[in-house]
């Protein structure tokens, strides 16, 4: 007998697990399930650092390109943050397998929900099924998996942009401002305090978000800075009432430029003053 193809349970008629994909899957094919393994001490690719941050039109979501093992690079150009549906996105932080499979079963979660409901979770909706699933990863975050996701989006009913940040046992909380997580988290969070302000326009809040990943580059060895010999920029995506949209790389490549000018002129103008001092003075 032909083994069912995961396509096919979608059309398997719902009478238990309901709008739930996931407990779809429990009933008819757990195997496709993320599944918990014993680790042991398997190095696994790790993303680094992501971000969240708010203007005056929605929300700005971003990361950084580089995965690691250990103290090696695994991936220079992994993706980090995805688009949920048309108006909210993840941006994942921990073991880049489990971390993209769960985003995955996410994105199919909200279109079956929205299949057989005939309408769309709300903002918060979405935000609380993401929590479940953080919580039913939790086992395999035991054993050192960790997926730890920024979830963002426009709220259509508030009209606004919102954020949400999430624990290792799916504990859920809405950040007002600006949130970034993982290995150069803090140092992001650092840089986005400095910077943030209320009513931000989309191309200041897309540069400090940039701005934030290129401090956490300059501190913390797993997160990956621009790269432009091999034209490697983070991931930036913009969301509001009109939907996901992805920042061009050519704008992304630009402020970058800007950044590194801006940041290299004072110090050879600090050296060409001590020069001058030293000259004098002899």
């Amino acid at each position: 007998m032909k083994e069912p193809h995961l396509s096919d349970l979608m059309r398997i008629p719902v009478n238990g697990p309901g709008s739930s994909f996931s407990d779809l899957l429990r009933s008819h094919a757990p195997e496709a399930l993320p599944q918990v393994t014993d680790s042991g001490n398997l190095q696994v690719p790790e993303g680094t650092t992501v971000l969240a941050i708010r203007y005056d039109e929605g929300v700005i979501v971003a990361g950084d390109r580089r995965a690691t093992e250990g103290f090696q690079i695994a991936h220079r150009s992994i993706e980090k943050v995805f688009a949920a549906d048309d108006h909210s996105a993840v941006a994942i932080a921990g073991a880049a397998g489990p971390a993209v499979e769960m985003v995955r079963l996410f994105q199919t979660e909200l279109e079956h929900y929205e299949k057989v409901e005939g309408e769309r979770l709300t903002l918060e909706g979405k935000a609380n099924k993401l929590s479940q699933m953080i919580r039913a990863n939790l086992p395999a975050a035991m054993q050192g998996l960790v997926v730890v996701p920024v979830f963002a989006g426009y709220d259509l009913a508030q009209e606004r942009g919102r954020i949400f940040k999430y624990d290792v046992t799916g504990g859920r909380y809405e950040e007002d401002d600006y949130h970034a997580t993982g290995s150069g988290g803090k140092d992001a969070r650092g840089s986005l305090k400095k910077r943030f302000r209320e009513d931000l326009a989309r191309p200041d809040a897309v540069r400090y978000a940039i701005e934030a990943l290129f401090d956490a580059a300059d501190e913390d060895v797993g997160t990956g800075g621009p790269d432009l010999m091999r034209g490697l920029f983070p991931n930036v995506v913009a969301i509001s009432v009109s939907g996901t949209a992805e920042i061009p790389e050519s704008e992304i490549r630009s402020i970058f430029e800007e950044l590194i000018a801006d940041r290299s002129e004072p110090a050879h103008e600090t050296h060409t003053v001590d020069v001058r001092r030293l000259g004098e003075e002899g």
